[in-house]
């Protein structure tokens, strides 16, 4: 589903907000090869703009495909700050790593390769310090256990944000067989009911379709 005027109304308020970016353009071309999955432009920088108002200083990303989206939230850390990026696939992983060096950020972004189960539960086991922001961004049928190692992870305060949550409409379709469609239903559905957390839905068109963020905040962990 989709409508030039979406496509028309990103052009224009990109071309208005965002200047030309040679490294964030290099990151899209090299990236040509990947799957058409990441953020677009307008929600790159939303990312930034997120992670800016809430003064986040470790950031963890849940699928990092070419690292597109992990530059927008890098670039928005303190000198100190860190983000730690999860991916699947080796290959992916790869470009990620060549596009996060040449925007001269790989002293703030790891990118950790294998299953996101198994890459979040390391990390739990390392006792590091909770993350501010997490983005998450990959299989839609295990984002529900994505976001609840994402909350275990998390501080009062802390932002999670979750993408392609709305599926074209799909989501309010109970009988769905789609396991994306239903991953999705059980986490708004466990979202709802929990007490420590603060969360919404928005839905997006413009260049990436019709689809839409959850956002929770963590109230009490």
């Amino acid at each position: 589903m989709s409508d030039d005027r979406w496509n028309a109304v990103d052009a224009y308020t990109t071309d208005l907000l965002q200047p030309p970016d040679p490294v964030l353009e290099a990151v899209i071309s090299d990236s040509a090869e990947l799957p058409n999955i990441a953020v677009s432009a307008a929600q790159g920088q939303f990312l930034n703009v997120l992670a800016l108002a809430i003064r986040a200083r470790r950031i963890l990303e849940v699928g990092t495909l070419g690292g597109y989206s992990a530059i927008w939230m890098a670039r928005a850390l303190p000198a100190a700050g860190r983000l730690i990026s999860l991916e699947l696939d080796p290959h992916h992983a790869e470009v990620a790593r060549r596009n996060i060096a040449r925007a001269g950020l790989e002293s703030k972004v790891e990118v950790r390769v294998g299953p996101a189960l198994d890459s979040l539960a390391a990390l739990k086991s390392e006792g590091g310090e909770p993350f501010d922001l997490v983005f998450i961004d990959a299989d839609k049928r295990n984002t529900p256990e994505y976001f609840s190692a994402a909350v275990d992870m998390s501080h009062a305060g802390s932002l999670i944000v979750v993408d392609n949550v709305v599926r074209q409409g799909r989501l309010i379709d109970p009988g769905s067989d789609d396991p994306d469609t239903k991953g999705m239903r059980r986490l708004i559905e466990e979202m709802g009911a929990d007490p420590g957390l603060s969360a919404t839905v928005i839905q997006t068109v413009g260049v990436k379709g019709w689809d839409g963020f959850a956002f929770a905040l963590v109230v009490e962990t």
